[in-house]
């Protein structure tokens, strides 16, 4: 990560802007202050993607970001005329200015963001093909890579994340939506949590799908086990299994649409 920052920070001077692209989600948490910090006064464009998966809830911290921001879903075609015109509005000023002095140029974007957001996704979309390498696991896009469109050019970059968390909750909010790669985390742990915070907020959500009425979080996930017929031989439980299902549904959206974060996690952000 260290290293996807130095590279970044080095190519900032070629770059007209900066296209920040956040899990809807949890935009607090897939926010690293210090990509901004790197792009200093260029002007910045949010992109909260994978909103299809994401309920109102993202709408009203949208709001809160005083900054452009757009929600979108970068697997929806009909989502690239909503970028195009949000990257048109962004220069529009600095277009119109090189026009009236007789000349017009090339604008480039530098694509940022926490692993898994999307970004290679957000410029496949633009682009119309295949240009970049795209998966569901963090970590995809290993370098740098220019990519030359109608009108303008973007540079896809690795993931990055802030070096620490202050905020073990937003840290976990990353976790749940597989930011942060599975191989490296507590399976146990993760799916416990998940299940803890969804009944918080949408506990209807795990009613409906496992039958979950409350409890303790290892009875929720019995629930989870004796819903879905996750059982071994002799009788017992096999937690593996339901613990895989409950992160997999989430992420899938088969609970439907959830917003993780809220408006308290964004305070002390800065835009």
């Amino acid at each position: 990560m260290t290293k996807a920052m130095r590279m970044m920070q080095q190519l900032v001077p070629l770059a007209d802007g900066i296209i920040y692209v956040l899990d809807a989600r949890c935009p607090a948490a897939s926010f690293n202050q210090k990509l901004v910090e790197m792009a200093g006064a260029k002007p910045v464009l949010y992109i909260l993607n994978k909103g299809d998966l994401a309920d109102e809830r993202a709408d009203n911290l949208m709001k809160l970001m005083d900054a452009s921001a757009i929600k979108i879903n970068a697997a929806n075609a009909n989502s690239k005329r909503d970028i195009t015109a949000a990257i048109n509005r962004l220069v529009a000023e600095k277009r119109e200015k090189n026009l009236a002095k007789g000349y017009s140029k090339i604008f480039r974007f530098m694509v940022v963001g926490v692993p898994n957001t999307g970004k290679s996704t957000v410029i496949n979309l633009l682009a119309g093909s295949k240009r970049t390498v795209t998966g569901d696991k963090a970590g995809v896009t290993r370098g740098k890579q220019w990519i030359r469109l109608d009108g303008f050019e973007l540079l896809d970059t690795p993931g990055t994340m802030p070096p620490a968390f202050g905020n073990q909750s937003l840290a976990l909010h990353l976790a749940f939506v597989g930011s942060i790669n599975d191989d490296i985390l507590d399976l146990d742990d993760i799916a416990l949590e998940l299940l803890g915070e969804l009944y918080e907020k949408y506990p209807k959500r795990l009613e409906e799908r496992y039958g979950v009425t409350g409890g303790s979080k290892l009875e929720m996930l019995d629930c989870v086990c004796a819903r879905r017929g996750f059982v071994l031989k002799g009788g017992e439980y096999d937690y593996e299994r339901a613990e895989r299902a409950v992160i997999d549904d989430f992420r899938k959206g088969r609970l439907g649409r959830i917003t993780l974060d809220c408006p308290a996690d964004m305070s002390g952000l800065k835009f």
